[in-house]
């Protein structure tokens, strides 16, 4: 056999030189040459020949059938190493390769790394295609860079690697790792570079599969440069994923802080309902400790006056007694002491009862605190999973409009049994909170297994399918309390097999069931037998009052009934995927007569694969108890009050006596009676201050002699502060009583006291003790920063570590410091701390943080500090926690420009100073949640902040939100809990309007319908607060102006409208006013400018009634269509609707409303302004001039540019003190009714359509017209509109821009004669009665025409004698009109026709009766046959 074998070795050396290219002969002399061997394939079953090759530097075995590593113990100079595709089962033989750096055993049977602790030179490790299931054995491997374990069976990284520091390349693709929790674990690789989990050669690891699973890698990972194959060196990729993880913190940072607002708030409500159940009882406390006092008061001095008494007398004290006896027979009544004595006894007895009253209160308070904290609790831990998964693991709370939600209740409720309960009290069940769990780890293997029971099994009915699965609840070991932790390793982790209990079969079996009996009552015995053996004295219904349910979809498979002698085991059922055990089998369940059939359908269910049993739904529910129907504990009765009122009206009786608002010297002095208060004081042993309302210490001063002081029953809140005046001015004190006073810190607060008043003996009644003495000193001591305390809480990483979480950096690094080892106080050891976490360490005072230079995030909360002090040298601070405190002021950190976040929540802040935050450029995030701020103001410039949490503080008025305004990058705000959510209306959308970058409000999303609703209830809305932001300040009773243009402005809302009342003066000019909306309101408001705008109505104009119908709505739009009333016309339905709406706005003179689109007067409501003079309308589209009677003091009128044809007769109906009048640029044709204008001097005609000279001579009965403008009307193209106008016109000063004189009046009368007399020449004259007169023949001054003043430009239409002047230029007012009226060749004056004469004496005759026309219009007609200008000579400009 020997030989045989020898014979094969020598064979096996052969085919290795021949494959080699060696010579077998000559390899025992030239093997040492060879550095170098292959084998491929096949001819080298076994490690064998290689003493011959002691140089071998290389060895490569491919697809042998080698089983084992061996005789590899002389390759001492081996550095690479290739044993690949073979059949290797285990790694040995490889320790005395020392010098090997590179190792391949990938493609073998190889299930566990061991045996390479010697080599220690090895770089590259290659496991692949094994079936390896953990990573171990590679401590000492310090210089491996390339590790591959594809293809193996690895389901967790943990802390293995930690130790291979230089690693760079890492490939685990293949395996079974489906967290990203194990994938944290890489980020203690610092020279990681190349990492590959998804390889295309290998299967997928299943957390490849879940959502953000590269955002999650590449923000761990930073230095990757490699990832799944792919070049990740990109800078824009990395900075890509820092923006996802960095927004996913701020997100669950907001939702965490939003579900400890919720706590607060329902803590918050549970007082106020302690407070009000304890207002009875401490005032029955108070009355009779009053009395009570008082009584003993009484009692002292009537033993003082019976000592000094009997002091008097020569009688012996044993005679005394008698002496007593006697005379209360003689009297037949007990004395007053004893009185007294009764009444004070009854008086105690009722204080107990009401002390028992509220210890009772307490208990219920405390019971449901603790339940609201336990429910409340379990959330945050689920976000801060949901967190780290990157959304993996998703939870949600249901409400009533969930389906889920209802089918969990009906589910609950469907499988409670009313009989299995009713031993215990409870009579039904009530659903408190259901939370929806959806892990998509646990769903991929839930469902891959349930795929793969369907492939495997031969069922092709999906009826049958869907008849096994189930929802089942959870059976929780009765005997353990169902803690959170162990809940959320549930949810997260699903059911694992390594799960412990005192039940063995969790061990095989996931233990499940469909009824609440069947997992409720074992807890509900255990935790009564409990309270039993304990001999409590609490609540019984509390114990079990509240539960939980976690509620499971199971796939049952093939399931059977559970054999009654037989474990339930996979052994015992190896064909099986579940067992059942009906209840009636169950050793708990009772068997009695029952009046229902629920036990038939209750069952008890183990599924043996973990992965079948999904948790699915969390449900809190509470039972309802016959006793919670009845009276709270709380509950006080009127038989109690009425023992009260007895015991009060008790011989004898108090007397009242005056209440004391203060205590001041003034006061003291009168008391006691005496004038010097400094002996008072100094010499005062006993004060009793309680049951008042004391919030502070700060007047005790010198009370140096105080022995007993009592405090109960006040408002003292600041325990630092208090505590350090008593120490100060009460070094005698013996007694104290603090209690029923709200402490902040009531936890530590006896042990404080204790260890600050040394001399104390008693404490709220209750004797100190030698050994709480000494505790309480060492508290003390332990509250002060000492060196130690530094380096205990303490890091000197460089960095934040990156993962996801929100809980401050000092808390993370600090944590993780005390992994590894503790730094030494050698050296500058100061200057390598960078994280300092004291939080719960009752700090008083920060010191001793002087040197502490490069310290960049530091955390004190939950300690007693009442000043930001001793942090001004930490310059460097990036991260400032101080949550917890009694700090009522932000102060010291001014300097500390690298700020980033600042969180003091649950402190006693009041504002924000300012400044402080002014310099800080860099922060982003900052926390001031539960303070008692009131202003925002000290933010304005914190520019950089892109999270603020301001909850729950007493921010009250909305021109704090404008302080916000100019922080462009705050997306995140928290608001709510502020006196503005509940002053301001629709306060989310006005919030989400003025801080329109905003992405979350108050803990919720804003959608971008929100942000559509809050622009369209807020955009354009001019209120008081916008007008405090502008100016600065909001005392408005010293504006005079309002000016705010071109803001697209709709409506106006100004309250209180008081403060307003010394604005005179509105420009609104160039806004989307529709009316004058608040404008109205303004009480002093005498000029008004809307110009531009878009006004309807004075007041907003009503929406259509809705019981009108179809028919009668389109009437009102369309009154031709034939519907509705007929037979009103419009303006008289508008006048109607108008004419008895009382008057407004009576200080308004002076009206703006130009450009505004109007169209109709009568809908403008103008007839309110009672007493308006000026009112501007042009560049409407006004048709009629009507609604104005009521004006009656109206002097100036602007209708210019506008579409009207004629005056009608509502336009100026009755006689108007209107001075001028605008008419220009409209479409006029007739010029009548103006009649009741007999006021009016100004008349402004220009650009119409007057076309007949004859509209012109109807101004004559306008007698007072001094100015007049008729240019761009066709009438004025003829010669004799000027002259006829001066002629007729007496009063007229000023025609089309010139003046008129004197010597105007002469052309025109003398043209006017020459024009007539060649009309006599034409027409003979006669006789004929007028207006039954006869006319007479008139004989007519001499015209005589000297001069004639022309625009400049018409000089060669005249003679050389003709003297012209330039055109007078339009008014400021006219603006809109100087460029046409100025520039253009064709003047007003260029249209009138000469023809010029001299020296001629002409005699006017009478008109002939036959002529229908007016003289001045024959006149016209005749000069039609004269020579003239023609108008078409000049330019056209009439802008209609």
């Amino acid at each position: 056999m020997i030989e045989s074998e020898n014979l094969n070795q020598e064979e096996i050396i052969e085919e290795l030189c021949l494959c080699n290219g060696l010579s077998y002969e000559m390899v025992r002399q030239e093997g040492s040459d060879t550095s170098k061997l292959e084998m491929f394939f096949s001819g080298y079953p076994r490690i064998v020949g290689l003493s011959l090759f002691p140089n071998l530097t290389s060895l490569t075995i491919v697809a042998q059938d080698i089983k084992e590593i061996s005789g590899l113990e002389t390759c001492l100079q081996l550095k690479e190493l290739w044993i690949t595709e073979c059949c290797i089962e285990k790694i040995e033989g490889l320790q005395e390769c020392r010098n090997l750096e590179k190792l391949y055993l990938y493609f073998n049977k190889i299930s566990k790394i061991e045996n390479l602790e010697k080599l220690i030179k090895l770089k590259v490790l290659w496991l692949n295609h094994n079936t390896i299931k953990n990573i171990e054995g590679l401590q000492t491997l310090k210089n491996l860079k390339d590790l591959n374990l594809a293809g193996n069976l690895i389901n967790s990284i943990g802390r293995c690697l930690d130790p291979n520091e230089q690693l760079e390349r890492l490939n685990l693709s293949g395996n079974q790792i489906c967290c990203f929790k194990e994938l944290t674990n890489l980020t203690r690789l610092p020279c990681l570079k190349d990492l590959c989990l998804n390889d295309p050669q290998y299967k997928t690891n299943p957390v490849c599969l879940l959502c953000n699973y590269s955002i999650h890698i590449l923000y761990h990972l930073p230095c990757l440069q490699r990832f799944d194959t792919l070049d990740v060196s990109a800078k824009q990729i990395k900075e890509l994923a820092d923006t996802t993880a960095m927004k996913k913190i701020m997100y669950y940072n907001m939702r965490i802080k939003t579900v400890q607002r919720h706590l607060s708030e329902d803590l918050e409500k549970l007082n106020d309902q302690k407070c009000k159940l304890q207002k009875l009882p401490e005032e029955r406390i108070k009355l009779f400790s009053f009395v009570k006092k008082t009584l003993e008061r009484e009692l002292a001095e009537l033993k003082c006056l019976g000592k000094g008494h009997s002091d008097g007398s020569n009688n012996s004290k044993v005679t005394d007694p008698e002496t007593s006896k006697s005379s209360e027979t003689v009297t037949g009544e007990p004395s007053l002491q004893q009185k007294i004595l009764t009444k004070l006894n009854a008086l105690n007895e009722r204080v107990t009862f009401w002390n028992k009253k509220l210890d009772e209160i307490e208990a219920i308070y405390h019971t449901e605190v603790k339940q609201k904290k336990k429910s409340h609790g379990l959330l945050i831990p689920l976000l801060l999973t949901e967190l780290e998964t990157v959304g993996n693991f998703h939870f949600e709370e249901g409400t009533q409009s969930d389906d889920w939600f209802n089918f969990c209740y009906e589910l609950i409720l469907s499988r409670f049994c009313a009989w299995d309960f009713r031993i215990y009290g409870i009579t039904g069940v009530k659903v408190k909170r259901v939370i929806k769990v959806n892990n998509r780890i646990l769903r991929l293997k839930f469902e891959e297994k349930f795929q793969k029971f369907l492939e495997n099994e031969d069922m092709h009915d999906s009826e049958s399918h869907r008849r096994m699965l189930e929802c089942l609840f959870y059976v929780f070991d009765p005997e353990v309390t169902v803690k959170k932790e162990h809940l959320l390793q549930i949810l997260e982790k699903g059911f694992k097999e390594s799960e412990t209990s005192k039940l063995p079969l969790k061990k095989e079996a996931v233990i499940l069931c469909n009824s609440l009996s069947i997992s409720e009552c074992p807890r509900i015995e255990f935790l009564q037998q409990k309270h039993k053996d304990e001999k409590k004295h609490s609540l019984k219904r509390e114990l079990f009052r509240h539960g939980i349910l976690l509620i499971t979809k199971v796939f049952l498979g093939q399931s059977v009934q559970a054999h009654e002698k037989e474990s339930v085991s996979q052994s015992n059922y190896p064909l099986v995927d579940s067992v059942f055990i009906p209840q009636k089998y169950l050793l708990n369940s009772v068997m009695e007569q029952r009046n229902c059939d629920c036990s038939a359908r209750q069952y008890k269910w183990f599924v043996f694969d973990h992965d079948l049993v999904l948790p699915e739904y969390v449900v809190e529910f509470e039972y309802m108890t016959m006793e919670s129907k009845k009276k709270s504990e709380g509950s006080v009765f009127s038989k109690d009050l009425k023992f009260d009122d007895e015991v009060i009206k008790m011989e004898p009786r108090i007397k009242a006596q005056p209440k004391l608002i203060s205590l001041d010297e003034k006061t003291i002095l009168s008391l006691a009676k005496t004038s010097v208060y400094s002996h008072i004081v100094y010499n005062l042993e006993y004060l009793d201050a309680s049951h008042n309302h004391v919030i502070t210490l700060e007047g005790f001063k010198g009370l140096m002699k105080l022995k007993h002081l009592d405090l109960s029953w006040n408002q003292l809140k600041k325990s630092g502060d208090e505590i350090n005046t008593l120490c100060k001015h009460t070094a005698s004190l013996l007694t104290l009583n603090i209690q029923h006073n709200p402490w902040q810190k009531p936890a530590t607060l006896r042990r404080t006291v204790i260890g600050r008043l040394k001399t104390l003996t008693h404490l709220n009644g209750i004797f100190i003790s030698e050994e709480e003495a000494t505790a309480a000193m060492k508290f003390i001591a332990g509250t002060r920063m000492t060196q130690l305390s530094l380096l205990r809480h303490s890091s000197t990483k460089e960095e934040r570590p990156r993962i996801l979480s929100i809980w401050p950096s000092a808390k993370i690094l600090t944590q993780i410091s005390k992994l590894g080892a503790h730094l030494h106080p050698n050296g500058n050891w100061y200057l390598k701390i960078t994280a300092l976490n004291l939080d719960g360490q009752h700090l008083f005072k920060i010191t001793n943080l002087e040197k502490l230079e490069n310290l960049k995030w530091a955390s004190f909360s939950n300690n007693n500090l009442t000043k930001m002090e001793g942090l001004e040298s930490c310059i460097n601070l990036e991260e400032l926690i101080l949550d917890g405190n009694c700090i009522s002021k932000i102060e010291g950190i001014s300097k500390m420009t690298k700020l980033t976040r600042l969180s003091i929540n649950n402190n006693l802040l009041t504002g924000l100073e300012q400044h402080t935050f002014d310099n800080m450029l860099h922060l982003h995030s900052l926390s001031l949640e539960n303070n008692r701020i009131t202003s925002l103001s000290g933010l304005q410039k914190s520019f950089t902040l892109v999270e603020l949490y301001i909850s729950n503080n007493y921010i009250a008025v909305n021109q704090e939100i404008y302080n916000l305004k100019g922080l462009c990058n705050l997306v995140i705000l928290d608001t709510c809990g502020n006196i503005i959510v509940w002053n301001q209306e629709n306060y989310r959308l006005f919030v989400i309007f003025h801080l329109p970058e905003l992405k979350a409000l108050d803990g919720i999303p804003i959608e971008p319908p929100e942000a559509e609703s809050a622009k369209d209830l807020f955009g354009g809305r001019l209120t008081s607060d916008m007008i405090a932001e502008q100016q600065g300040h909001s005392n408005f009773t010293q504006m005079q102006e309002l000016n705010w243009t071109s803001s697209y402005i709709r409506t106006v809302d100004l309250i209180p409208v008081d403060q307003f009342r010394n604005v005179c003066n509105v420009n609104l000019q160039n806004n989307n006013l529709t009316s004058f909306s608040g404008l109205i309101y303004l009480p002093n408001v005498k000029v008004l400018c809307l110009n531009y705008n878009h006004i309807e109505s004075i007041t907003p104009r009503l929406k259509p009634q809705t019981h009108l119908t179809n028919r009668q709505l389109l009437y009102q739009k369309v009154p031709s269509s034939g519907y509705g009333q007929q037979g009103i016309s419009k303006t008289n339905r508008d006048t109607m609707s108008t004419e008895n709406l009382p008057p407004i706005m009576h200080s308004l003179e002076v009206l703006h409303l130009g450009y505004n689109g109007i169209c109709n007067l009568i809908q403008l409501q103008l007839n309110r302004l009672r007493n308006l003079k000026f009112l501007f309308l042009q560049g409407n589209e006004i048709s009629e001039v009507e609604g104005l009677d009521n004006l009656v003091v109206l002097k100036e009128l602007v209708v210019d540019h506008n579409r009207i044809r004629a005056l009608n007769d509502s336009a100026f109906a009755k006689p108007s003190s209107l001075l001028a009048l605008h008419l220009e640029e409209n479409r006029l044709r007739e010029l009548g009714k103006l009649q009741s204008l007999v006021k009016l001097e100004k008349l402004f005609l220009g650009y119409n359509k007057i076309q007949d000279i004859t509209e012109l001579e109807k101004l004559d009965v306008i007698s007072s017209l001094r100015e007049l403008t008729v240019y761009g009307n066709p009438v004025c193209r003829k010669m004799l509109h000027r002259h006829m106008l001066i002629f007729r016109l007496p009063n007229l000063q000023m025609l089309d821009k010139i003046p008129v004189n004197s010597d105007d009046r002469e052309k025109a009368e003398f043209h006017l004669a020459e024009l007539q007399a060649k009309k006599n020449s034409l027409i003979p004259v006669t006789n004929f009665p007028m207006d039954g007169r006869s006319f007479g023949q008139v004989k007519t001054p001499p015209i005589k025409i000297t001069n004639l003043i022309l625009p400049g430009g018409l000089s060669h239409y005249m003679g050389s004698d003709i003297t012209l002047s330039p055109e007078v230029e339009v008014s400021d007012r006219k603006n809109r009109n100087a460029g046409i009226l100025t520039n253009n060749p064709r003047s007003i004056h260029a249209e009138i026709a000469f023809q010029p004469s001299r020296g001629i004496s002409i005699s006017t005759s009478l008109l002939s009766h036959q002529n229908i026309v007016s003289p001045t219009a024959q006149i016209y007609q005749s000069n039609q046959d004269e020579k003239r200008i023609s108008g078409s000579n000049f330019l056209r400009s009439n802008r209609m």
